[in-house]
């Protein structure tokens, strides 16, 4: 009985709140930006304005963007807070969290979804209240929606391709084969968002104020290090062009053949994890839903069948290009063109002539 008189209390405070919500004039969203690798940086993240496109979607409140560092990395002096406070006009304010005290650095580090996960909570509360709370759907996000969920008492929507409304997603399922249409009825939505459903937003323009925020950094768990392979080419997650190779390559030798057609062509190496199982490449360039998801403008695919864990990672780039010796291969079914010939022959044949 108490039980029952509580929830539906709840429920009408929710109602309340959610009215002044969804009056525009109030609404108020918080974009999480992914760390930076260097204190040094000048550039924002990949696909902070393709999440920023988004959350313009939402409604026409402000917008603050949070920016996590740990203690003494980022200062109100660094450029690329300068950069961050010019992003664009939606942006009225740049929330710089600093993490922790700078006494161990090693449990300071942003890439700590604990960490991510406190800044978030600290925001909610001392600068909010947020009714939005927005990130890039990525494996790091992956890692924190849930803790800073459990800490607000939401459940995150994630992956989401579409906003229907201040309170209605659109997010795919079974790799990309349906899609469903989530209504979330919470005060405060936690919404991870698929970067390449949305455009980047304009850049440039913006006048946003500067907030700091101290947030404690965690006491369970250390940021040892992180062992990326940096080849020195264009970054597969950003790339205009991208090409990917498949089991049809047969070996790690022949591998060289996607990655000369990339070179010409000024574009990114993919691959399929059939690949990456192979050992045929690193599973940095795996493209799918275990792997990176990409929108290029032009996406080859070389010797790849087209399973479907494989399209839900690459079926967004605006042009797809098949080749692949089986005329019956599932891949045709989304190429935009397709070439049912042999790879070894057709893939030389194309980069000598570009």
């Amino acid at each position: 009985m108490l039980s029952s008189l509580l929830s539906r209390r709840i429920s009408v405070c929710n109602q309340i709140i959610r009215r002044c919500y969804n009056n525009e004039s109030n609404a108020a969203t918080l974009l999480v930006m992914d760390p930076v690798s260097s204190p040094d940086a000048t550039e924002l993240p990949p696909h902070t304005l393709n999440t920023l496109t988004a959350a313009a979607h939402m409604h026409h409140g402000d917008i603050t963007l949070m920016i996590p560092t740990a203690h003494g990395d980022l200062t109100a002096e660094s450029p690329l807070i300068e950069v961050a406070k010019k992003l664009n006009p939606a942006v009225k304010k740049v929330c710089l969290a600093t993490i922790g005290d700078g006494s161990d650095p090693k449990k300071s580090s942003p890439n700590l979804a604990e960490n991510i996960a406190e800044c978030i909570r600290t925001a909610q509360h001392e600068i909010g209240p947020f009714n939005h709370i927005i990130a890039t759907a990525n494996k790091h996000s992956a890692n924190y929606a849930a803790r800073a969920g459990a800490y607000l008492a939401i459940a995150p929507i994630t992956d989401v391709v579409h906003i229907n409304d201040v309170m209605s997603y659109t997010r795919p399922m079974y790799a990309g084969n349906a899609m469903s249409k989530v209504r979330c009825e919470n005060v405060v939505h936690l919404v991870t968002i698929r970067p390449t459903a949305y455009d980047k937003a304009p850049q440039g323009e913006g006048s946003a104020e500067l907030v700091h925020l101290s947030v404690p950094a965690t006491t369970l768990i250390e940021y040892v290090s992180a062992n990326e392979q940096s080849s020195g080419k264009v970054d597969l997650s950003s790339a205009d062009v991208v090409v990917s190779g498949g089991r049809g390559l047969k070996s790690k030798e022949n591998f060289e053949l996607v990655e000369k057609l990339a070179d010409k062509l000024g574009g990114a190496v993919g691959a399929s994890r059939a690949a990456v199982d192979s050992g045929f490449i690193a599973n940095n360039y795996q493209v799918g839903q275990t792997g990176k998801v990409v929108s290029p403008n032009l996406y080859i695919a070389v010797g790849i069948s087209g399973a479907i864990q494989h399209l839900s990672g690459m079926k967004d780039s605006k042009v797809i290009v098949a080749i692949n010796k089986d005329k019956e291969a599932p891949i045709f079914q989304v190429a935009d063109y397709g070439l049912a010939s042999d790879l070894f022959e057709a893939v030389p044949e194309m980069t000598d002539k570009l």
